[in-house]
């Protein structure tokens, strides 16, 4: 891969603190004052049961390109992300790449099916995240309804994106992919303060084509031709929704 398609799509310094937001309370201490609380599966959790959440899970942090586990690893931990963008890929056989989506504070990763991680988490920004050994993790939901009935939930829409994302691929043209991820991860954005006008881009071009299905040059293609409609503005850090109307009717149709 070139350095080109390996870049952020709108590269920034200012970006990644959009993606982080009070990162400093993020730092290793714990989950008092952790901004991803409300959006994370510990949330069910009554205070009284926070220590001994904490207890069985430690924070970690990783780089860009760091993975937090691999495709085929034994499946020994899950993880909530409390700061950065991670991207969660399966390989195919014949090596080609196929991004499943990008997670945001709060988002929890590391459930399989069996006993091996059936796709990789891998660092798309700086990234920090509690790690718990699942095992323990799976005790303690079972001892803690709450937990688990969030839990539960957190599966639920893991599926419905899942099938989301079928849709998209199967059934939606170029234009409509493109318009429907911006929404999406706009709304995504919206929920942690991210702001609601200017969708932050991290991610790789390659990254965006191989979520989408398509090429690096129809990604591009599209962009420029929203930008040149006015319905989005390219800005350092990603876009800017100029005609929120047109570009949610492009992404419902």
């Amino acid at each position: 891969m070139t350095a080109a398609l390996a870049a952020p799509l709108f590269p920034t310094p200012g970006l990644l603190e959009r993606l982080r937001p009070h990162a400093a309370a993020t730092a290793l201490t714990g989950c008092d004052g952790c901004p991803a609380r409300a959006l994370a599966v510990c949330q069910a959790l009554a205070d009284a049961d926070m220590d001994e959440f904490g207890a069985i899970g430690d924070q970690q942090r990783f780089a860009p390109k760091e993975a937090l586990f691999r495709q085929g690893d034994d499946a020994d931990a899950v993880f909530t992300i409390t700061s950065g963008m991670v991207r969660l890929y399966r390989l195919l056989s014949d090596g080609r790449r196929q991004i499943l989506g990008f997670l945001l504070p709060g988002d929890f990763i590391g459930l399989a099916p069996d006993e091996r991680y059936a796709s990789t988490a891998e660092a798309v920004t700086p990234v920090a995240a509690c790690r718990f050994d699942a095992r323990a993790y799976a005790t303690l939901a079972e001892r803690k309804p709450r937990l688990l009935a969030s839990l539960r939930r957190a599966a639920a829409d893991e599926l419905a994106a899942a099938q989301d994302h079928m849709v998209l691929l199967g059934r939606r043209s170029a234009d409509e992919r493109v318009a429907a991820f911006l929404i999406a991860l706009r709304q995504r954005l919206a929920v942690r303060g991210g702001g609601a006008v200017t969708i932050a881009l991290p991610m790789s071009r390659q990254d965006l084509a191989d979520h989408l299905g398509l090429t690096i040059e129809t990604v591009s293609r599209v962009i420029s031709r929203l930008a040149r409609e006015r319905v989005l503005l390219v800005v350092p850090d990603g876009v800017r929704v100029l005609d929120a109307q047109k570009l949610q009717a492009l992404a419902a149709a």
